[in-house]
């Protein structure tokens, strides 16, 4: 059979199209065939600087600003226009697409195609593509995910949307004033947080204990507590039942409660894009919301691999390209590499921002026993950066052990999205908490909690282990005497 490419990219997704940038790198013949791409995470980020901008105009009076205000005597109110906020959007947008746009990817030796497919096994495995068949050594799948929607009577009838059209489908001058989200995934909290910012009024509904499960419940509590300042209802340990339209009017049966909405979110879950790529016939194997593939992201097909949220998990971009990266490296040259979330971080950004990288408290205290780990803990209105710029709600928590192996972070505050990358690049590196400490990083500056964090270690350290404590003293005071 003759081999028309080093591998084809099932693509659809952001990572799809970074998948084949990286593929040109590696000097690879690449084939990219995607129908359309959703930049609804760059959307939610640029809309999420402009509720942020706003509420710190708003705020402004705080600091002593005063605006002059034409034609009246109260205080200024800052206000956003919906078609600006938009039409900032698309330009971002349009920006960051360049960077991997089908013209771009082309100039760099891509054959980018336009179109749905499917695989055939017969002569032998294929891509099918506008009646076009891609023959090639490897196949990546990067084909993204759509909404899962819930069972909930009244929901298809009444009318709804999801995290994939919300942006694009809100084409009225002006918002929707009353919102209900339905469930707790990441990208729900950014969301609220945004629309509450804009004005709006949001009950956030999850059935959950507290909002992101999996995240370091000390950390969500106070993420939480920040939402519902801005005025975000929250209903947590909570099922919706049955949604219906009275009048011009949107009802949810949220618990014991019936909440009035103009527009309803559903976040409750994704799915893998994969039901008409024909995968049982070359033998891959998928569950109901992700692709089965091994530590090497191979299917069950081995000239077969996957990435990014069709293989499931939450959408994070950075965890998306890392998993094309590891897969293409397989793909093309000995699959040999091997998937290892530890030390990549993740991130959602609300205000304030929260990171995380390897285990969580509770997770390392499970794993290594309560009295191995330490829980290194500093608050940043200690910190002057976060003082100057009045961010100082938020906290960082280093998680070790007793020895000094950077095990974990959690962190809620100012700059968590970079300071979260300095963790994971120690925990990659194997550097130990204590060099953390000796950052001597530029003042003022949110890094600086990283520093006082990292010295909890040293101060404990010091405290238990009284011999070297009995010994410093006896040499100060030594060299104290020795100076009168």
């Amino acid at each position: 059979m003759t081999i028309d490419y080093d591998v084809v990219i099932i693509g659809g997704s952001l990572a799809g199209r970074y998948a084949a940038l990286v593929a040109t790198q590696l000097h690879a013949t690449v084939a990219l065939v995607e129908s359309q791409v959703n930049h609804v995470f760059i959307h939610r980020q640029a809309i999420n600087e402009i509720g942020q901008l706003a509420h710190n105009l708003n705020n402004a009076i705080d600091f002593g600003i005063n605006a002059t205000c034409p034609n009246t005597s109260d205080k200024c109110q800052i206000s956003v226009t919906w078609q600006e906020a938009m039409l900032y959007t698309r330009s971002v947008v349009s920006n960051i697409q360049q960077q991997s746009s089908p013209a771009t990817l082309a100039a760099l030796g891509v054959d980018v195609i336009f179109g749905s497919g499917q695989f055939q096994s017969s002569p032998h495995l294929a891509f099918t593509v506008n009646d076009r068949l891609l023959k090639a050594r490897t196949y990546l799948l990067a084909s993204g995910s759509r909404p899962a929607i819930p069972d909930i009577a009244g929901l298809s009838t009444t009318g709804y949307l999801t995290l994939s059209n919300i942006w694009q489908s809100l084409k009225e001058p002006t918002l929707p004033k009353n919102w209900v989200i339905i469930g707790g995934v990441p990208q729900t909290i950014e969301i609220a947080q945004i629309l509450a910012r804009l004005d709006c009024k949001v009950t956030l509904v999850v059935e959950s204990s507290h909002i992101l499960p999996y995240a370091d419940p000390e950390i969500a509590l106070l993420l939480q507590a920040q939402l519902e300042v801005d005025g975000v209802r929250v209903l947590t340990q909570t099922v919706v039942t049955q949604v219906m339209r009275i009048e011009h009017k949107k009802w949810i049966q949220a618990g014991d409660k019936a909440i009035e909405a103009d527009e309803i979110l559903v976040a409750t879950g994704q799915q893998p894009n994969v039901e008409f790529l024909n995968l049982a016939a070359v033998g891959v194997k998928w569950r109901r919301h992700r692709l089965v593939v091994n530590e090497k992201l191979q299917t069950t097909n081995r000239r077969i691999y996957a990435c990014g949220d069709v293989i499931g998990g939450y959408d994070f971009a950075n965890v998306a390209n890392y998993e094309a990266r590891i897969a293409l490296k397989n793909a093309l040259f000995f699959p040999r590499f091997r998937v290892n979330y530890r030390c990549i971080p993740w991130a959602i950004f609300p205000h304030p921002t929260l990171a995380e990288v390897g285990l969580t408290e509770a997770q390392a205290k499970h794993q290594f026993g309560r009295n191995k780990v330490l829980i290194l803990r500093q608050h940043y209105k200690s910190v002057a950066a976060a003082q100057l710029r009045d961010e100082t709600t938020g906290i960082c928590k280093l998680i070790v052990l007793k020895n000094g192996e950077i095990l974990g972070a959690s962190i809620l505050g100012a700059e968590a999205g970079e300071l979260i990358n300095l963790i994971a690049f120690a925990m990659s590196q194997k550097i130990p908490v204590k060099h953390l400490a000796n950052l001597a990083s530029v003042y003022p500056s949110f890094s600086e909690i990283l520093e006082q964090a990292a010295r909890e270690w040293s101060n404990y350290k010091l405290n238990s282990n009284i011999p070297l404590q009995d010994f410093l003293e006896s040499f100060f005071h030594f060299r104290r005497n020795w100076n009168l």
